[in-house]
């Protein structure tokens, strides 16, 4: 039984109420070797990880004094996951770099400092690493896919730099770390900054509730052809731990890896049978250039309030869920950002998705959370 106990991984999970990070937990808590940690700023809602060796712990990690109170006793954690970040400022500014710097620094520094058997640090970033939409004009005649060892953009900020760079700084040639860099990720969270499938469904929601028909707004191009990859959270969970597990096979002192689903996808195609499944009217023109979730959906918390009262739901706000602007960017993406999986494939990892598959998959999952109706 002792053996057992020594031989135990401990995982410290920073963004478990994530897209990933519910689903790295879940994962993780199959195995029975497995402890984990959860860390997240605001408290689980819905609670759906019950467990003896699940320990959830509430912090505000840019609060270093906090940071030592609540975390100071974890001198047993051997894996470290980081699939967080500070959303108050816009990706590519000093102010997003500085926060999200500052966020890892302090928690980073006290695990450095208690875990004696740290062996991995996992970090999570994204395929708009390899972008920046600061820096003007796109040729669509040079795309290539990007592979990892593709170059930063010059003179861009960008905060995956910015945590990338600060690992380098702490772990090179100490502990084994790797970073992972999804698409357009699929899962579900009440606390996603960037949630495309909780958009998605409350938007069909408010449509069936208002007999609304389900348009796709955005540009011709984002509609017609491939622009982005769908990454869904099951494939990024076992990403990480595929990477952190697996050091005896492969390198990871800063080795990134493309966390996508695979096969490319385009909107024209999944949209009607979303649809379908959200249970909505999908118009014979779906393509809607003018349309805007952001001034379509606006002021519409009240109808989301009694679908929520009607269907028996979580309570839940829209803002939990949706994020219209970011329905609107995507739509309407002034650049292809489509990864390649070569290096992933080659190493072994082999985990593929149908994007609309996995649409449809977590469309269940929320159905089954009460999460939509």
């Amino acid at each position: 039984m002792e053996a057992i106990e020594e031989t135990k991984n401990v995982a410290i999970i920073f963004g478990v109420t994530g897209l990933v990070g519910r689903e790295l937990a879940r994962r993780l808590l199959l195995e029975p070797s497995w402890k984990v940690y959860g860390i997240a700023r605001n408290p689980e809602t819905p609670i759906t990880l019950i467990s003896p060796c699940y320990h959830f712990i509430s912090c505000n990690l840019l609060n270093p004094l906090e940071t030592q109170k609540k975390l100071c006793g974890l001198q047993d954690v051997t894996h470290v996951f980081w699939v967080t970040w500070a959303s108050q400022f816009p990706l590519e500014t000093q102010e997003s770099c500085d926060l999200n710097k500052a966020m890892m620094s302090n928690a980073l520094n006290l695990v450095l400092s208690i875990a004696k058997n740290l062996k991995h640090v996992s970090l999570q970033t994204g395929t708009k690493h390899y972008v920046s939409s600061l820096q003007g004009h796109f040729d669509e005649e040079k795309f290539q896919y990007y592979h990892e060892e593709f170059p930063r953009m010059s003179k861009s900020l960008n905060f995956y730099h910015a945590l990338e760079d600060l690992l380098t700084e702490k772990l090179s040639g100490k502990v084994s770390w790797s970073v992972h860099r999804p698409g357009l990720l699929l899962g579900s969270s009440v606390r996603s900054f960037y949630n495309l499938m909780g958009s998605l469904c409350v938007y069909g929601a408010i449509c069936k509730h208002l007999k609304l028909p389900f348009v796709f707004g955005g540009t011709r191009k984002c509609w017609e052809e491939a622009y982005i990859d769908g990454s869904d959270a099951r494939l990024v969970a076992d990403q990480h731990i595929w990477a952190a597990t697996k050091s005896d096979i492969i390198s990871t002192y800063g080795q990134a890896f493309n966390s996508i689903n695979g096969p490319s996808f385009t909107w024209k195609e999944v949209w009607p049978i979303v649809g379908k499944k959200l249970g909505v009217h999908v118009p014979h023109d779906m393509l809607v250039e003018n349309f805007w979730f952001s001034k379509a959906m606006t002021e519409k918390q009240q109808v989301w309030k009694k679908i929520v009262e009607k269907n028996g739901l979580v309570e839940t706000s829209v803002e939990n869920l949706a994020n219209w602007e970011f329905l609107d960017a995507l739509f309407r993406l002034p650049f292809k950002l489509l990864g390649s999986r070569d290096k992933v494939d080659g190493l072994g990892f082999c985990a593929r998705y149908k994007t609309l598959n996995s649409i449809l998959y977590w469309i269940d999952c929320m159905r089954e959370e009460k999460l939509i109706p």
